[in-house]
């Protein structure tokens, strides 16, 4: 039953993810990256908050070992959040087609069985057919004629190898602490190391901020502050290699959204490659789960 909880808090984060796409681009009109990054995480800090404070109070006990796992664990996926979220800023500027940025992003779906690999996680044969379905997918969905490297794609890539790293890292840290108290302290690592990146390289201005205050909104109460917590209490219960490919469907919920909320013209290649992505999650859930559950 906690499988299927997991399976789909990490769907809902996909989706949430998706549409943060539009939500950045629109963003990126009023303030630059690390700016917005800044904004995003005190939102995302401040929603979470009151349920940490909420949770705190009803534990009794809290052993030295569950605290300091939980700092070091917060500074760790905060720091790389932190790094994830700001070259995904920044190849988001630099690349035109959003759902081409969607396709590298989600670029973590080959990467993260990948580094499994040598981190004693190993996948099934179906795992990787699954991967490769959904890479297809991703490609079908998200890459238009003329496909060219350029640096906003290179920030994409080690976008999504970061990523990758900070889901391994959660998966090791979420069974064993707070999820929510986790996700509160990324984002008040990422949004102060974010601040100090803006006084020295942006021209921060409140009123810009404010112009942005809708993007910013969805992406502190709704991509943060939701969709990064589900991701790490989600996680607690699906095994990294599914979890990264449950989340890729960010991808198709961008090209959904665009469809559904800016009357995008959804083409057949990009309807097959959604249909191949889900298909590809569907069949991942067939796969037995290595690590311990309870069902």
């Amino acid at each position: 039953m906690k499988k299927w909880l997991g399976v789909g808090m990490l769907l809902l984060t996909a989706i949430i993810w998706g549409l943060a796409f539009v939500a950045q681009r629109v963003g990126m009109d009023y303030v630059e990256p690390f700016t917005f990054n800044f904004s995003r995480y005190v939102v995302g800090a401040v929603v979470l908050l009151p349920f940490v404070i909420f949770n705190q109070a009803k534990k009794k006990t809290t052993t030295k070992k569950n605290i300091k796992l939980t700092i070091i664990g917060g500074i760790v996926c905060g720091v790389l959040l932190c790094v994830a979220t700001s070259l995904q800023q920044f190849g988001i500027a630099d690349t035109e087609a959003a759902g081409k940025s969607g396709f590298l992003t989600a670029l973590y779906i080959i990467i993260v069985p990948i580094i499994g690999m040598f981190v004693g996680k190993k996948s099934k044969p179906l795992i990787w057919v699954c991967v490769a379905l959904a890479t297809v997918g991703l490609y079908l969905i998200c890459i238009k004629e003329g496909f060219s490297v350029a640096i906003g794609d290179i920030f994409l890539v080690g976008c999504a190898l970061v990523f990758s790293i900070h889901i391994m890292v959660i998966d090791y840290v979420s069974p064993k602490i707070d999820g929510v108290l986790l996700s509160c302290m990324q984002f008040a690592v990422a949004g102060v190391i974010s601040f100090v990146c803006a006084l020295l390289f942006e021209k921060v201005s409140a009123i810009n901020i404010f112009k942005a205050w809708i993007p910013v909104l969805y992406c502190g109460a709704l991509s943060c502050g939701v969709a990064y917590t589900f991701q790490i209490i989600g996680q607690k219960y699906v095994e990294p290699t599914k979890a990264s490919l449950i989340m890729c469907l960010e991808a198709a919920f961008a090209t959904l959204g665009g469809w559904l909320i800016l009357h995008e013209v959804m083409t057949l290649k990009e309807l097959i490659g959604c249909i191949v992505v889900f298909a590809a999650i569907i069949l991942a859930q067939f796969t037995a789960v290595k690590k311990k559950e309870n069902d």
